[in-house]
């Protein structure tokens, strides 16, 4: 049966892709490639979600887009560190479930980031 594996891009507009390209790569890690873009293996740990929320809902506040992009990371209190460093506007305090831990920031193009650290298996 064909289906679906995972997502497959990310894909938003910005006034100035390559200040978001830059603020990606010091803040995030992201190896942006000649082409402009970054690219991961299907990752080992943790899944792709895909979920339609509600029209009203406030889970992507304080952005304004329709969207948010969720990351799996391996290290969330790391990359929260440095993403503070940098300057980046964090978006709530990080929480722990069931799921894992997640936290959220803002990136310069005002899209609300999930960042996402799977409980080990």
């Amino acid at each position: 049966m064909a289906k679906v594996l995972g997502v497959g891009g990310v894909f938003f507009k910005a006034a100035d892709p390559k200040a978001v390209n830059d603020w990606y790569a010091r803040v995030l890690g992201f190896e942006i490639s000649k082409w402009g873009g970054a690219t991961w293996p299907h990752p080992a740990l943790g899944q792709t979600v895909w979920t339609a929320f509600a029209a009203d809902t406030d889970h992507f506040a304080p952005s304004n887009a329709p969207f948010m992009i969720n990351f799996i990371v391996d290290d969330l209190d790391g990359v929260l560190a440095k993403a503070k460093a940098e300057g980046a506007e964090l978006a709530g305090e990080p929480t722990s479930d069931d799921y894992g831990k997640f936290g959220w920031l803002m990136d310069p193009a005002g899209v609300k980031i999930e960042l996402w650290q799977p409980p080990q298996e």
